[in-house]
C-alpha cells in the first residue's frame, strides 16, 4: 500500500508526466539486431563473394536507424496518473493524447515478451473492453514498477468506496492466500501438445528455402540428383519407380506429421509453460508463458459467461477447454482461456468458483424444432446440386466416363451432411433454470455456452421468412463481452425464454451489483 502511495505522489508531482523505463530503449536495440540478422543472410548468400563487405554496412544501419527511432519513441513517451484518469501522450511529429477514465478500465495486466523480460520489464495493460485493439499499453516499466502501478490504478478504479471499505478489502487482498484451481506440469503439457498439430513450420522453411537456393544442400531436394546417384551403382530407375513412389508418399505423410506434431508442441510448450490459475481475493489469476509470460487477474464479478469447447480427436478422449467471457481481451479474443486443456471433472469446480454450474442428469434440456432441423438439412444438401449439376454437364461433354462418379461424389457428400443435421439435431439443445441459461451444440466436438441470467442485457427474437412460417426462431441474448445465439428455439419456447429472463432483469437493481 506505501509503495502505492509513493507511486501515486511521484505521479503527482510530475505535471508533464513521466517516461517509461529507460531500458526500453535497450529493448528497441535488440530488436532491430533481430531484424538486421535476416537481410544479413540474404544479402550474404546472394551476392556471391562481396556479400559480407554488403550485408555487415546493411546490418549496422538498420540497427542505428532502429535504435534511433526506439530512442525519440521513447523520448516522446509519456504517462500521467491521475486522480479520474491515465492519460498517455506519444508521437514525435504529429502528438496524441489519449485519457482513459478509471471507471472505464476493466483490468490491468502485465505482459513480458522474451527481449524485455531479458531486461527485467514488462509491458502494462489496460484493458477497457473496447475491442479492436484500442486497449491502452505502456512498454516498457519495471517489473516491480509495473505491479506498483497495476496496484495503484485499481485503487483509484474502486474510489467510490468508502475508505474504511477499501482499506479493510486490501487488508484481506494482502492477507488471503491464493488458492490453486488448475495448473499443467510438462507431462500434461506433452500430452496437450499431441493433439496440436500445426503446419505453421512449413511458412517459416517456404521463406528460408528463398534464401538457400543458390547452395549446394538444395539439390539433396531434387529429382536428378537422386536418378544419378541410383545410376551410378548400376539400378533400373524405371523398376524402382514405382516403388519409390509409394515410399516417397509414406515418407512425407509420415514427415508431414511428425512436423506438424513438433511444431504444435513448441507452440503449446512457448504459450502455456508454468500454466497455473488461481483464485485471488481479487479475482481469478492466470499466470503463463515461456518466452512471452503474461500475468493476468479477472476480477470474479467481470465474468459475463463461460464457454466450453473441444475438437474431434481430443473429445474422443475427454479433453476440453474452458473459457471466461468478459469485457477484456485475451490475445486478441473475446474471452479468456483458463483451462485449455482438462477434464470436464477439473473444469467444473473452475466454473463454480465464478459463480457457474455445468448441467447434469437433473437438466431439464429442451431441443431444437424438427422443422428447423428439416430445413436446415435440406438447405445445407441444396449446396451440393448446383455443384452436381455443374459436374454432370462437365464431364458429359469432356469425359464421360467420369459422369457417374463425379455426380454420385456430390450426392453422398450432400446425403452425408443430412445425416449429420440429423444426429446434430439430437444435441442441439438449451436450458433455463432459475440462475442460468445453457446453450449445447455439436456432435463430434460438441460446445456449450452458459450465463446467469442476472447479468445479460436483453433478449431478441429473430425470425427470417422461412422461420416466421415454419414457427421457429433464434434467440439472442444480450451479453457484455461476447455473442449469445441460441438458433431453431419453437416460437412458444422462445417466448417463454424471453419472458422468464426479462422478468429477472426487470427486478434486479443493477446499481446495487457489487463492482469490485
Amino acid at each position: 500500500m506505501n509503495e502505492a502511495v509513493s507511486l501515486a505522489a511521484e505521479h503527482e508531482g510530475a505535471p508533464e508526466g513521466l517516461n517509461t523505463d529507460p531500458k526500453t530503449v535497450a529493448v528497441g536495440l535488440l530488436a532491430s539486431v533481430q531484424n538486421a540478422i535476416l537481410p544479413t543472410l540474404a544479402i550474404t548468400f546472394g551476392t556471391g563473394g562481396i556479400g559480407t563487405f554488403v550485408a555487415i554496412p546493411v546490418a549496422a544501419a538498420i540497427i542505428l536507424i532502429g535504435t534511433f527511432f526506439a530512442y525519440i519513441s521513447w523520448k516522446r513517451l509519456t504517462y500521467t496518473i491521475g486522480q479520474s484518469d491515465i492519460r498517455v501522450e506519444s508521437g514525435v511529429l504529429s502528438r496524441a493524447a489519449r485519457s482513459v477514465p478509471y471507471e472505464r478500465i476493466q483490468d490491468v495486466s502485465l505482459e513480458q515478451k522474451l527481449l524485455p523480460r531479458l531486461l527485467g520489464l514488462v509491458s502494462v495493460k489496460f484493458e477497457t473492453g473496447a475491442g479492436g485493439g484500442e486497449d491502452l499499453a505502456l512498454a516498457y516499466l519495471t517489473e516491480e514498477r509495473g505491479e506498483e502501478l497495476r496496484q495503484l490504478v485499481r485503487e483509484r478504479r474502486d474510489s467510490n468506496e468508502t475508505a474504511e471499505a477499501s482499506a479493510e478489502r486490501q487488508v484481506q487482498a494482502q492477507s488471503d492466500d491464493a488458492e490453486a484451481l488448475f495448473t499443467m506440469g510438462p507431462a500434461r503439457l506433452f500430452t496437450f501438445g499431441l493433439f496440436e498439430f500445426s503446419l505453421a513450420i512449413f511458412a517459416v522453411l517456404g521463406v528460408a528455402l528463398q534464401y538457400v537456393d543458390s547452395l549446394d544442400l538444395i539439390d539433396f531436394f531434387r529429382r536428378e540428383f537422386w536418378e544419378s546417384a541410383i545410376e551410378e551403382y548400376g539400378l533400373d530407375i524405371g523398376a524402382l519407380d514405382r516403388s519409390m513412389q509409394v515410399i516417397g508418399v509414406i515418407l512425407s505423410l509420415s514427415a508431414l506429421f511428425v512436423i506438424g506434431t513438433i511444431t504444435g508442441m513448441v507452440r503449446v510448450l512457448t504459450r502455456e509453460w508454468g500454466f497455473l490459475l488461481e483464485r485471488t481475493a481479487r479475482g481469478f489469476r492466470r499466470r503463463r508463458g515461456l518466452f512471452t509470460k503474461t500475468d493476468v487477474v479477472m476480477p470474479i464479478h467481470r465474468v459475463q459467461g463461460v464457454r466450453i469447447g473441444t475438437r474431434l480427436l481430443r473429445y474422443r478422449f475427454g479433453w476440453h477447454s474452458l473459457s471466461f467471457v468478459s469485457l477484456a481481451q485475451d490475445m486478441g479474443a473475446s474471452s479468456h482461456v483458463v483451462a485449455p486443456f482438462a477434464k470436464l471433472h477439473e473444469i467444473a469446480p473452475i466454473a463454480e468458483a465464478a459463480g457457474f454450474a455445468l448441467p447434469d442428469e437433473n437438466t431439464d434440456w429442451r431441443r431444437a424444432s424438427e422443422k428447423y432441423l428439416f430445413d436446415s438439412a435440406l438447405g445445407d444438401a441444396f449446396k451440393f446440386v448446383i455443384p452436381a449439376i455443374a459436374a454432370g454437364a462437365a464431364t458429359s461433354i469432356y469425359a464421360p466416363e467420369w459422369t457417374s462418379l463425379a455426380v454420385g461424389a456430390f450426392l453422398v457428400v450432400a446425403g452425408i451432411t443430412v445425416i449429420l443435421n440429423v444426429l446434430a439435431w439430437r444435441y442441439q439443445r438449451h436450458a433455463l433454470d432459475e440462475r442460468q441459461i445453457v446453450s449445447a451444440r455439436g456432435v463430434l466436438s460438441p460446445r456449450s455456452q452458459i450465463a446467469t441470467r442476472l447479468k445479460l442485457h436483453s433478449v431478441e427474437i429473430s425470425q427470417g421468412p422461412i422461420a416466421r412460417l415454419r414457427g421457429y426462431a433464434t434467440v439472442h441474448l444480450g451479453q457484455a463481452g461476447g455473442v449469445f445465439a441460441i438458433p431453431g428455439v419453437p416460437i412458444e419456447r422462445a417466448r417463454e425464454v424471453r419472458a422468464k429472463v426479462m422478468e429477472t432483469i426487470a427486478v434486479t437493481d443493477f446499481s446495487q451489483l457489487e463492482t469490485a
